[in-house]
C-alpha cells in the first residue's frame, strides 16, 4: 500500500508518495495549471500517479490559519477533496499543513539549494512534509 500526499495551491499541486512500508514520504513532482479553477488536467495527472504507484489513500494538506480558524483556502481545499474522492474513489484525509511551506523552505535552504531554485521544489517538499506528518501519526497511533 502507498499513500499520496498533496499540497494544493492556487496554481500548483505539490505531490509526494510514501514508500510501500509507509515509513517515508518522497517528493515527486509539482503539477502546474493556468488558473485555479482549471482542474481537469490536474485531476487526470493525479489519476496517472495513483495508478503508477498503486496508491490506496490520499492525504491532502488542510490550510488552517495559525489561530486554528478556517479561511477561504480551506473552502477551496474541501471542494478539491470532494472532486478527488469522486474521481478516484479513494479516501482523502485532510491533514493540517500549517507551517509546512516554511519548513520546506528551511529544508531546501539547509540542503544548499540555491535561493532562485527553491521555488521550483518547495511545493513538492511541502507535500512530502504533509505526508510524512501523517505517516508519523499512523506509526505512533499503533
Amino acid at each position: 500500500m502507498r499513500i499520496l500526499g498533496l499540497d494544493y495551491g492556487s496554481v500548483t499541486v505539490g505531490v509526494a508518495v510514501s514508500d510501500s512500508m509507509l515509513l517515508t514520504a518522497q517528493p515527486i513532482e509539482v503539477i502546474k495549471r493556468e488558473k485555479e479553477t482549471k482542474l481537469r488536467r490536474t485531476l487526470a495527472r493525479i489519476d496517472e500517479i495513483i495508478a503508477e504507484y498503486g496508491v490506496e489513500k490520499v492525504v491532502l494538506g488542510y490550510p488552517k490559519n495559525m489561530n486554528n480558524t478556517l479561511g477561504e483556502r480551506v473552502e477551496r481545499t474541501e471542494e478539491f477533496k470532494e472532486k478527488l474522492e469522486n474521481r478516484t474513489g479513494l479516501e482523502v484525509v485532510l491533514w493540517d499543513e500549517r507551517l509546512t511551506t516554511v519548513s520546506a523552505m528551511e529544508v531546501l535552504k539547509e540542503g544548499n539549494v540555491r535561493r532562485e531554485d527553491r521555488k521550483t521544489y518547495v511545493d513538492k517538499m511541502a507535500a512530502a512534509l504533509i505526508l510524512q506528518g501523517y505517516l508519523d501519526f499512523l506509526r505512533n497511533e499503533k
